[in-house]
Parts: structure tokens; sequence; C-alpha cells
């Protein structure tokens, strides 16, 4: 039986933390044996507010691509390949930009949002605006029936069904329209409390040592309320706690949350029991980084036979997307 199609990518824009690791990787990891999985490095996508510093992108896509390895991604299941080495996805975004109301990108919660947030950056660019544009041609270029989403992603995936159905009508119904494959995305914390990304710099990386790692997990606010060793907490108060409900076992988060609630056990004690589970974690996950990172030929292969099959793909798809418009 031929599996349904999923596709899903990572933008190469820094490293990749805990939070990636355990809210989107490990779930791609889980889906390769009952999917036809295709995943991607969009290194493309990166430009769009890493346009003045495009060699930065190089050596992330790089380590994207290794964390993907490192994190049990498996080349036998699934096809990994690097966005730019498939240049039908700029051509099909070319396309579908012809057809894409300005009022629906404009429209796309994020867009004003992180022009807002992001105040270093000229971000009144059209790569940055047809982001939605290029992501669509990331998606049905492949054909893909499923793209792994947490439920806040959806108005953005609606975006790439509304983009599909206009070329349908227009054109030819060749796309199907992309359904999102709803996942449980644990909230990771950061250092600081507040969601772990590398852009509010309190993240715990995958390329982290281990003593880089210790030390930023010993640094992490617990509730605020345990000023003093005798001082009783709320576990639910404390970002610490919430890493162990991802890290440790049952018995443990039983343990530590006791011995918050009661000041049986001190802060440095509980944070000490989360670094021995998260190492526990993270190793198998460093020695296959330090293999691979050695190793550069093999990943440079796997990178190029992925993307060779990729392009197999696309180029089908293209060829099926002019006949639809009269191009071929």
């Amino acid at each position: 039986m031929n599996k349904e199609r999923v596709l899903s990518g990572m933008q190469a824009s820094g490293k990749l933390h805990i939070g990636n690791l355990v809210g989107a990787l490990k779930n791609w990891v889980a889906l390769q044996d009952k999917y036809d999985c295709f995943y991607f490095v969009a290194d493309w996508h990166a430009l769009t507010t890493g346009y003045e510093k495009p060699s930065a992108i190089k050596e992330s896509t790089m380590d994207l691509l290794v964390n993907f390895l490192a994190a049990g991604l498996d080349p036998d299941k699934s096809t990994i390949f690097i966005q730019s080495m498939v240049p039908q996805h700029a051509e099909l975004h070319l396309l579908l930009s012809m057809i894409t109301p300005l009022g629906w990108l404009e429209r796309v919660p994020t867009y004003k949002e992180k022009q807002e947030q992001i105040q270093d950056k000229d971000l009144s660019t059209y790569g940055f605006l047809g982001y939605p544009v290029l992501q669509t041609a990331d998606i049905i270029i492949y054909r893909a029936k499923h793209v792994p989403v947490g439920i806040d992603q959806l108005p953005h995936l609606e975006l790439s069904r509304e983009i599909t159905r206009r070329f349908n009508y227009l054109y030819k119904e060749i796309f199907p329209e992309p359904e999102g494959l709803l996942t449980e995305f644990p909230k990771v914390p950061g250092t600081d409390g507040r969601k772990m990304s590398k852009s509010y710099g309190n993240a715990v990386y995958l390329s982290d040592p281990p003593e880089v790692v210790e030390k930023k997990i010993l640094t992490m606010m617990t509730d605020p309320a345990r000023k003093r060793r005798t001082d009783k907490g709320n576990p639910d108060l404390s970002p610490v706690h919430q890493l162990h409900r991802i890290f440790s076992s049952k018995e443990e988060i039983e343990y530590v949350a006791d011995g918050c609630r009661t000041a049986g056990i001190g802060c440095i004690d509980c944070k000490r029991i989360l670094i021995k589970n998260v190492f526990a974690y993270l190793e198998p996950i460093w020695k296959k980084r330090n293999e691979l990172i050695s190793n550069p030929d093999t990943l440079f292969d796997i990178a190029k036979k992925g993307s060779d099959k990729a392009r197999h793909e696309a180029e089908k798809t293209m060829q099926m997307a002019s006949e639809a418009m009269g191009l071929a």
C-alpha cells in the first residue's frame, strides 16, 4: 500500500535547542514508519530575516542537518533534503506569487507581529511578505497530504490551502489541499521562564557541551517565592518543574514536586535530578552529532541523495503545473 505523504521543514536561522527536539523532531521521527516523509532544511526561508548576512545560513544549514540525523531521522525511511538544492521550489513559488492576492498575505497574524518585534532589521521586503507563498510551494510541490503542526499554526496552513484552491480553480485540480496533522507540542520553558527561543537567549542547544548544559540548568529560574532553602514553593510556578515533566520519571516528578511544596529539598537538589535526566536524553544525540561532524562526506552524501530524490518528485509536479497553466 502507498503511504500518505508528510512534509515538514525547519528554517536554517540558528542552532536547534531542546524545545525544537521534543516539540518537533521527536514527532518527525515517530511519523517515519507510518508515512512517506519528506523533511527539509529551509535555507531559502532563512533569507526572509537573515538576508543581510547570508553566509551564516550555510553553517546553520549543516548544523540543522546534523541534528535531524542525530535526533533519529533515517535517510532510509525519509527523504531528507536541503531546500535550495531543489530549485523547483523557487519556480513554483514564482507561479503561485502571480495568483496570490496581497490582502491574503497582509492578514497573516505573524506578519505585523514580527515586524513590531524585530526592530533591528528592515522587514518591509517582498521576501518577508511572501514567506507563506514559498511555504505553500514547499508543501504542494510534493503533493503532500499532511503537515505536522501545532494548533497555533493552523491559520498559516489555511492560507496554503486557500492558495492551493485558487490554483486548482483557475487552472486544473492537480494539487491536494494540505491538511494539518495536529500534534501536541509541549511547551518547553527557557532558562528565564519564557518559552525557549534562540531570539530570547534562553535556550539549551543540542550543540551545547555537557558542562554548558549543566551551567544553564543550574542558573534557571525556579518559584520566585523560594528565596531561602527553608521557604516552601509551588512547583507549578517553576520552569524547572515544567522540564521535569518532560525529562523525568513519574516518581521523580512527584518527589521533586512534594519536596518543593514542603521545602523538603532545595532548588539545587531539584536541578541536579533534572540535569541527570537531560544528560541521559541528550547523550545518544551528542554521540551521533560527533560522528556526523567528523564525517562531513557522509553528511553531504545524505543531503545530495535526499535532494536528488526530492528534485525528481518536484520535476514531475512542475510538469503537471506547467501543463495545467498552458505553459509546457
